[in-house]
C-alpha cells in the first residue's frame, strides 16, 4: 500500500453548537470531489481510510472522509444518531470546504444516509455511488436469515436460535444486531479466497495507526433506532426519484457479499442500468479492500 504521502489536511474541525467532527482529506482540492459515508450505526472511516482513500486520490479525485457526529473519532455525548443530523453535518462539509456539488461514496448503511441525502438535497450531488450499500434492510434480514435456516436445517439448536431472531421486533436495534451477529459468525463478510494484495492491505492496515484509532460506538445503534423513525427502510422509490432527477447512480457489490441475495442485486441493477454496476468476483462486503484494484478501476471508469 502507497505511503500516506499526499495528505492535504488532517484536522478536527468544530462546527456549530461545539461538536467535533473528524474529517480527513486526501489529494488535491482541484479534483472531483468524492466524500466517503462509512458503515454503522458504530462505524468509523479507518478502514477506508488506511487502506483505500489515497489510492482513490491517486486516481485524480479529492477525497473527503469523516466519522458521523457521536461515531468513531466524531466523539460527542449529545449526538441524536438521525438522518437529519447526519444530513446536518454533511451540509457543514459544504460549507466547510466550498463545496457546491460534490460526488457521494456510501459504504453498507452509509449508503442509506447517501441516498436520503441525495433525494433531500439533489442539488448537491453530481454523482451517487453505493458500494456494498443498503438498500433494503428487511429482504437482507429475511436473506440472512433463510440462508442460514437452510444451511442448518438439520441442526436444532441453530434453528432455534434463528427462529428467536425472527420474532423479534423487526424495528428494532436488537433484530438488526442479531441478524449481523449470525450473518458475521457465519462468514457473510468475509471474501472466499483472498489475494495477496487483499491479504497485505488488511496486515497494512492492522499494522498502522488507523487500526488502533478503530474506535466504535456501542450505544450508537441503539440511539439510532430509539430517535430515527426511519430504521428499516426500502430506499429503491428514493433511488428511482434520484435516476428521474437526472442524477447518475452507480453499484458496486461483491458477488460474495452474503447480505444480498439475487434477486436484491438485480432490482438494483435495473435501477442504476447495466453500464454503471459492477458485481465483482471473489469479493464480499469490504470490497474496497477485497478487490481494491476493480473498485479503483470501475469508479475512475465512470467518474473521469
Amino acid at each position: 500500500m502507497k505511503l500516506l504521502i499526499t495528505i492535504v489536511c488532517c484536522a478536527f474541525s468544530l462546527f456549530a453548537k461545539g461538536q467535533n467532527l473528524y474529517i480527513k482529506t486526501y489529494g488535491s482540492e482541484k479534483n472531483k470531489t468524492i466524500i466517503f459515508i462509512h458503515g454503522g450505526p458504530s462505524g468509523n472511516t479507518t478502514l477506508f481510510e488506511g487502506t483505500t482513500a489515497q489510492n482513490l486520490a491517486d486516481q485524480g479525485f479529492y477525497v473527503i472522509a469523516y466519522d458521523r457526529r457521536g461515531e468513531g473519532r466524531s466523539t460527542d455525548l449529545k449526538a441524536t444518531f438521525t438522518y437529519e443530523e447526519a444530513f446536518q453535518d454533511l451540509n457543514s462539509i459544504y460549507k466547510q470546504y466550498h463545496l457546491k456539488k460534490a460526488i457521494i461514496l456510501g459504504h453498507s448503511f452509509g449508503g442509506l444516509v447517501a441516498t436520503l441525502y441525495t433525494s433531500k438535497y439533489p442539488q448537491n450531488v453530481s454523482a451517487l455511488i453505493l458500494a456494498g450499500a443498503l438498500f433494503s434492510q428487511q429482504e437482507t434480514y429475511n436473506h440472512i436469515l433463510d440462508t442460514l435456516k437452510k444451511k442448518y436445517s438439520n441442526d436444532s439448536e441453530q434453528l432455534k436460535r434463528i427462529s428467536v431472531v425472527e420474532n423479534l421486533n423487526k424495528n428494532s436495534a436488537e433484530y438488526r444486531k442479531s441478524c449481523y451477529e449470525l450473518a458475521g459468525e457465519n462468514g457473510f463478510f468475509k471474501m472466499p479466497n483472498p489475494t495477496t494484495e487483499s491479504k497485505k492491505l488488511y496486515a497494512n492496515y492492522e499494522a498502522g495507526v488507523f487500526y488502533k484509532t478503530n474506535i466504535r460506538n456501542k450505544n450508537a445503534p441503539l440511539l439510532f433506532y430509539q430517535n430515527e423513525k426511519q430504521n428499516n427502510i426500502d430506499s429503491r422509490p428514493f433511488l428511482k426519484k434520484i435516476k428521474t432527477a437526472g442524477i447518475p447512480i452507480y453499484g458496486i457489490y461483491g458477488k460474495e457479499d452474503g447480505i444480498f441475495s439475487s434477486a436484491q442485486i438485480s432490482s438494483l441493477k435495473t435501477i442504476t442500468g447495466e453500464e454503471h454496476f459492477a458485481f465483482l468476483d471473489n469479493c464480499s462486503h469490504y470490497l474496497f479492500v477485497d478487490q481494491q484494484v476493480a473498485f479503483l478501476s470501475n469508479l475512475k471508469k465512470w467518474l473521469k
